[in-house]
């Protein structure tokens, strides 16, 4: 079959677009200039649709789907900007201030905090929810880092740069539900695990759970667009 036959072709917001079969909504909709929010999402790191955000409408079904993990197909009716959208990613933004501890004003990521940048893009001037206020530690056992679970949003991204990018495989989640955390080999201290001191994980983390000591906000400006670099890299070897 020759490649002109394999193109798929789909509709984006009204905007006729096409798309290779492997592409997910989320890389089509990027390349031809719609954003879609999300916050799991990396490019060069697996997707897992963790976080919600990306949901769109697709022509003929009633349940909204993840752009990120969800694939093409010839023919399709997608709608990424719609009240009942915004609707929805307000309320998942509210329901992850409510969860853990996210205090802006005092975080060490304030004014670098995707988290906080996107809750001020989808107007998220408050939270109706009631707070959980969860009595969550706070990890400085590693010479560099710091691991505060008050600031995590159970993203994966520190999960999957460790293992897919750096492969040592340190980070995993432990617990299910509202107990759910982040974890360093079998829950050791991070500076008693067998961390390689990388800070890939730091690099990627969206909000100010894994920070490195001493540095704060605009101080430590993150560059996680070297990944795409070093996955083809890694898969070159």
């Amino acid at each position: 079959m020759s490649a002109a036959t394999e193109i798929k072709t789909l509709i984006i917001d009204g905007k006729d677009v096409s798309a290779r079969p492997e592409q997910t909504v989320l890389e089509v909709a990027r390349e031809n200039g719609i954003e879609i929010p999300t916050l799991c999402h990396l490019d060069g790191l697996t997707d897992v649709g963790a976080c919600r955000l990306c949901l769109i409408e697709i022509k003929g079904q009633t349940k909204l789907q993840p752009a990120c993990v969800t694939r093409v197909e010839e023919g399709m009716e997608v709608q990424s900007d719609s009240e009942r959208l915004r609707k929805h990613r307000r309320t998942i933004i509210e329901l992850l201030f409510a969860e853990r501890n996210h205090i802006c004003s005092v975080c060490v990521a304030n004014g670098n905090c995707e988290l906080q940048s996107l809750s001020q893009e989808l107007g998220v001037t408050h939270v109706r929810l009631p707070y959980r206020n969860p009595e969550l530690t706070v990890d400085a056992s590693h010479e560099r880092f710091t691991c505060d679970h008050n600031r995590c949003i159970l993203c994966t991204r520190c999960v999957r740069v460790c293992a897919e990018i750096e492969g040592a495989h340190v980070w995993d989640v432990m617990g299910r539900g509202a107990g759910c955390r982040v974890i360093t080999d079998l829950a050791q201290p991070w500076g008693e695990s067998s961390c390689t001191r990388c800070g890939k994980c730091v690099q990627v983390c969206p909000t100010g759970a894994l920070y490195e000591k001493g540095k704060v906000g605009i101080e430590r400006p993150k560059h996680p667009e070297f990944l795409p670099y070093l996955n083809l890299m890694r898969e070159a070897q």
